[in-house]
């Protein structure tokens, strides 16, 4: 269905182009009209959402189980959210966008004091936390339900505390659909209109011309490489590749810092920065509503919160793909606040720079680029510099290696959509979707129909506001009734928690200092704790509860007591090696410890050398306190 439904849009968008643009130009103006008090109202509100979920008690919960860890380093997490996330854009408007709001500001006079700071403030505003906030609400949803509760990684999943398993009807699959849809003509897009950028740097250093055909082959070029990283897989693949485009931006960006005005453009930073926390409240909800600036805050604002919105299918994706294992604290902080500050760092470089180079000569042919071509901008710009044609090559390079990251990104996304929500989708599938995407942009360049495309996909944004919204508020219910689960396990005590069961107490320390081998923590697995687990599950059946057992290759044993329309309660013993601690007089290299795990994750501590009873009265105190806490929720 999805590659029926791109097709004929791409169809109608390259036969008739203009009418397209202009059937959706006139969606997205009544929009501005009647409905821009939404958006501002959503983003505002998604953006207090995710610091409600930083700073609450909720952010102690993990993306996955208690005892998951991440996945990657911060810094290759970083670098690949970042990639994803909009790291083209700073190049293309990291010059550009200060300059037009200099030149054109909403308020004041043009090319003034006041006009420089207003610029940076509107800049920051735009690129800023904000824009960082659609994506880390949609992805930390997306993540916590896929990964803690064990659903498929697709949106729909974001409804399941509402809908139940419904949300695996042929209706919710339209959900899946229209992120495919954002995703595939939001990367065609900035494909199509990036390579402009890429063919304005060829261009300029080596006289290429700027033709839609060279930008055609650039795009078939672009496509090859992107294909190639997504074959490679994550790790192969997109994870060097981003780390390749923080390690090449952060060079541009130390080269223009250093080779500037150093000292000016870090005080800068700092009063851009204080200037924009200052008056963060006030341009969330600033509609200009006195002034009647609709067609200001219609092609500024309000379009690019509609350009973020309709790119958090993907961008939230590929963000909660990476982000297994972390907190949700952690996670909020690491999205919304370092994305955030490397982007005010580069905006202030890039356009503080370009400010006072347009300020010591008006008559600069930097205000005529960004004016006329602002693809040029940016080889204009790193004009008056020293070695400025290795730093043109270094920008070149940098923005197709974001572009192909942007492109391997999307293409993972689509294919991960497409397959229901797989771990590993098939090859074949990657590189048909890496393909599709360079197709479809290559047919709408030809055809004239990528502007249509754009205001297409930024006027999807509005019902996509309603789907965040809505799956914000089912994620605050169900984190609302984990943390009272992990409050209950914590602080629920009965007097079985302290059975000894007539051990004595230098047995109990024996244990305690033991270090088991593998054999023995098997054995010790057999003899005492699958007895336990059998006779309490025994128990139940008796009772006519449903429970059930499992083993798995001589290293766990788990009891599952299932209940209908509740939550699962689940006890098991998992076995796991250790490198032996410096403060164990033993020569060993490792040892084995029994851990208990329940349905929310490991919960670290080792029972290994309980004898049955004990094992027994552990069982029962984790579920008096799972009884606990489903009392609680249900009262």
């Amino acid at each position: 269905m999805s590659v029926f439904s791109i097709l004929s849009i791409t169809l109608v968008g390259s036969l008739a182009p203009e009418a397209m643009n202009s059937f959706f130009k006139n969606i997205q103006t009544w929009l501005v009209a009647k409905t821009s008090w939404f958006y501002i109202l959503s983003v505002g509100t998604i953006l207090f959402l995710c610091l409600f979920l930083m700073l609450s008690r909720l952010g102690d919960i993990r993306l996955g189980p208690d005892d998951s860890r991440p996945e990657h380093s911060n810094l290759s997490w970083f670098a690949m959210l970042f990639s994803a996330g909009m790291g083209i854009g700073l190049l293309f408007f990291g010059v550009a966008e200060p300059v037009m709001h200099y030149s054109a500001p909403p308020n004041g006079e043009a090319l003034s004091i006041f006009a420089a700071k207003e610029s940076m403030k509107i800049t920051f505003f735009h690129w800023g936390l904000h824009a960082w906030a659609v994506y880390a609400l949609l992805a930390v949803t997306l993540a916590y339900f896929c990964f803690r509760k064990n659903l498929p990684l697709l949106p729909r999943s974001a409804f399941y505390p509402i809908m139940g398993n419904k949300i695996f009807s042929i209706l919710c699959d339209l959900i899946d659909t229209f992120a495919v849809f954002g995703t595939m003509f939001g990367v065609a897009t900035s494909l199509g209109f990036g390579v402009a950028q890429v063919n304005a740097g060829l261009n300029y250093l080596f006289a290429i011309p700027q033709t839609t055909g060279t930008q055609i082959v650039l795009i078939a070029i672009i496509t090859l490489f992107a294909t190639a990283s997504v074959v490679l897989g994550l790790e192969g693949g997109i994870k060097k590749l981003s780390n390749l485009n923080i390690g090449l931006a952060v060079c541009l960006l130390l080269a223009v810092l250093l080779l500037g005005n150093t000292t000016e453009l870090l005080q800068a930073y700092v009063q851009n920065t204080g200037a924009y926390l200052s008056d963060i409240i006030y341009k969330t909800f600033n509609m200009y509503a006195y002034e009647k600036k609709d067609s200001w805050i219609g092609g500024w604002t309000l379009l690019y919160w509609g350009w973020w919105v309709s790119w958090a299918p993907f961008v939230g994706m590929f963000i909660a793909k990476i982000s297994k294992g972390r907190s949700i604290r952690e996670f909020m902080l690491g999205v919304l606040f370092i994305p955030t500050g490397f982007t005010f760092l580069w905006m202030t470089v890039f356009g503080n720079t370009a400010i006072q180079q347009i300020g010591s000569d008006l008559k600069n042919n930097l205000l005529l680029s960004v004016n006329s071509n602002v693809a040029v901008a940016l080889f204009k710009f790193l004009e008056v510099f020293p070695f400025s044609s290795f730093f043109a090559v270094l920008a070149t390079l940098l923005v197709i290696t974001f572009f192909v990251s942007s492109s391997d990104s999307g293409s993972l996304v689509i294919d991960t959509l497409t397959s229901g929500g797989a771990e590993e989708p098939p090859v074949w599938q990657r590189v048909f979707w890496a393909l599709t995407e360079g197709l479809v942009a290559s047919v709408l360049l030809l055809a004239g129909g990528l502007e249509a495309l754009q205001t297409m996909t930024i006027a999807a944004a509005f019902p996509m506001l309603f789907l965040i919204l809505i799956g914000a508020y089912a994620l605050i219910r169900s984190l609302q009734k984990d943390h009272e689960l992990m409050n209950s396990i914590k602080t629920y005590q009965t007097s079985l928690q302290y059975a000894v069961a007539g051990s004595p107490w230098k047995d109990r320390l024996d244990s305690i200092l033991s270090l088991p081998s593998q054999k023995n923590a098997v054995n010790y697995l057999e003899e005492e704790v699958k007895p336990a687990i059998l006779e309490f599950s025994q128990e139940l059946e008796k009772r006519d509860y449903k429970v059930v057992t499992s083993t798995d290759n001589e290293k766990l044993v788990k009891l599952s007591i299932i209940k209908p329309e509740a939550e699962d309660f689940v006890y098991m013993v998992q076995l796991k090696n250790y490198d032996t601690p410096d403060y164990i007089p033993e020569d060993k290299e490792n040892y084995i410890r029994a851990e208990v795990y329940l349905a929310s994750g490991g919960q670290n501590y080792d029972i290994y050398g309980y004898k049955k009873d004990e094992i027994l009265a552990d069982i029962i105190t984790q579920y008096e306190k799972h009884l606990h806490y489903m009392h609680k929720i249900d009262g």
